[in-house]
C-alpha cells in the first residue's frame, strides 16, 4: 500500500502550518520549502480550504492557516479525506469482485485487517503530535501505536522504520534452483 502524492503534499501542508500556529503560511514558502509546484499545492490547499481544514486569506499580507486545532485532527482523518481508494484487493469492492477465490478465501479478511490496524495506528495520532518535537532518541514515540517499550521495542521500530529496497517495477531477478 502507497499513499499518493497528493496525500503525502496535503499532509505536508497541514503539518508545515501546525508548526507555525501563530502565523499565516504563503503558497510560496510551502513550494519553497517542500520544492513543489506552487499550481499543485494551490489544489491541495484549495481542497483543503473547501473542507473546511484551512482558513485562506488573499491578497497582500494574505496566507493560510489551520482552522482547528492541530490537536484536534487525527491523521487517519485527513489520509481517509485525501486518499481515493482503498481496495487493497479486488474482492474489496463487490460490484467489480470477479475473483474466483472469494467464497472460501481468507486474503480480504486478513487485508481488511491490516488495513483496520494502518487507520487505528493513523488515528492514534493528532497533527499536534506528529509535528511535536521529536524523543531525545530521534525514534519515533509509539506511545499511541502500543509499541513495547525499552530496548526490545526501540530494536523493533528500527526494524519497522528501515527502508526497504525494490527493484524497478517489471524486473525479476533471476531465480536459481536451491543448491
Amino acid at each position: 500500500m502507497r499513499l499518493a502524492e497528493y496525500t503525502d503534499y496535503t499532509l505536508r501542508v497541514l503539518m508545515y502550518c501546525a508548526a507555525r500556529p501563530q502565523q499565516l503560511v504563503t503558497i510560496s514558502e510551502l513550494a519553497d520549502h517542500h520544492r513543489v509546484s506552487k499550481n499543485h499545492l494551490m489544489k491541495i490547499v484549495n481542497d483543503l480550504a473547501r473542507q473546511g481544514v484551512l482558513e485562506t486569506t488573499r491578497g497582500r499580507g494574505g496566507g493560510l492557516r489551520l482552522m482547528q486545532g492541530a490537536e484536534q485532527m487525527r491523521v487517519g482523518e485527513v489520509v481517509r479525506a485525501a486518499e481515493t481508494d482503498f481496495r487493497l484487493v479486488e474482492c474489496f469492492d463487490p460490484a467489480t469482485d470477479q475473483c474466483t477465490l472469494t467464497p472460501s478465501c481468507r486474503l480480504k479478511g486478513l487485508l481488511g485487517d491490516a488495513l483496520a490496524a494502518y487507520f487505528k495506528t493513523l488515528d492514534g495520532m493528532t497533527l499536534a503530535e506528529l509535528t511535536a518535537p521529536a524523543p531525545p532518541s530521534g525514534l519515533p514515540s509509539g506511545s499511541s501505536s502500543g509499541s513495547p517499550a525499552g530496548p526490545a521495542g526501540d530494536a523493533a521500530l528500527l526494524r519497522v522504520a528501515a527502508p526497504i529496497s525494490r527493484r524497478p517495477a517489471g524486473k525479476t531477478e533471476p531465480t536459481r534452483p536451491a543448491a
